[in-house]
């Protein structure tokens, strides 16, 4: 026992590295995280209440939460479906083309959000491939509000796929074989198997797809058109408030954002923590004993 711990003593590192890494830290959070944080919230409320409320109350302001919050609605629903069905293809089964598919999942991380929204120009512009054919039909897509939730689903949809891969991969089949040997259907074992056991990795992906959509600028701001009070949305309305040298109501919004940042992180350190507690439970638990029947008599 005492060479265990002598061994462990002799690889941790001295008091005075520790601490100057722990410093380092602080230091770079302080500077790069909370000043700028910070100061979001001193300039919104620099000319006080008043006029902070005043500029959350405009009617061009809450066209644009209320833009924002519809198309988060609309795209973390969609790319949770999109990532369950993907991570359940690329960790459960063997196929020809798998590690394309994984590859397509990773494009939104590789390409710039204003060259995704610059796809959707050119697919959906009026001088893009179907461009004619949807002016034909009277259908807008492009600067109006189908654009922004495809240009925002997008960007968003690796994050849930990218947390469930991994996690269903170091999880295996042998639980949900188990089950449908003694007789679930498929969605039975998803339900009663294999949700369980994504259920913080798929929590913790919704979160980040959640906080993306809600603060994406790039690609929205190509296919959005900037219109007032119909296709803007909380950042791209924060830009042009700056822009006009409304600071104040600009700062605003922006907190606005930021409080819904820091709900966010909540909720993940919230789900983090009931990981980590489910997880010691767990590894508290008594091993099962094998159950024996009694000999007949």
């Amino acid at each position: 026992m005492s060479t265990l711990v002598h061994r462990q003593v002799s690889t941790t590192e001295a008091p005075w590295v520790r601490w100057t890494l722990i410093g380092i830290a602080g230091v770079f959070l302080l500077l790069f995280l909370v000043l700028p944080l910070l100061a979001v919230f001193v300039e919104a409320l620099r000319m006080g209440l008043g006029p902070y409320l005043a500029g959350l109350a405009e009617p061009d302001a809450w066209a644009a939460i209320r833009l924002t919050l519809i198309t988060a609605a609309i795209a973390v629903p969609l790319n949770l479906l999109f990532g369950v069905a993907a991570a359940w293809c690329i960790a459960k089964y063997e196929f020809r083309g798998k590690a394309f598919l994984t590859t397509l999942v990773d494009l939104p991380f590789s390409v710039s959000p204003v060259v995704a929204g610059l796809m959707y120009v050119l697919v959906f512009g009026a001088q893009g491939w179907l461009g004619p054919w949807l002016e034909s039909h009277d259908i807008k897509i492009v600067f109006a509000v189908p654009g922004i939730v495809l240009a925002t689903i997008f960007v968003t949809f690796p994050f849930i796929a990218r947390e469930l891969i991994p996690l269903m991969q170091a999880q295996g089949n042998d639980e949900e074989q188990a089950a449908i040997v003694l007789g679930a259907n498929g969605w039975q074992t998803f339900w009663y198997v294999t949700l369980p056991n994504i259920k913080w990795g798929l929590i913790y992906g919704v979160i980040l797809c959640n906080a993306r959509a809600m603060g994406e600028f790039g690609a929205v701001s190509v296919v959005s058109g900037h219109i007032r009070g119909q296709t803007n949305t909380m950042p791209l309305h924060v830009e042009i408030l700056y822009n006009e040298y409304q600071s104040v109501a600009a700062f605003a919004v922006a907190s606005l954002l930021a409080l819904l940042a820091l709900v966010t992180l909540v909720v993940k350190t919230v789900a983090e923590w009931r990981h980590e507690r489910d997880m010691k439970a767990a590894a508290n638990l008594p091993p099962e004993q094998p159950v024996f029947a009694s000999p007949s008599v």
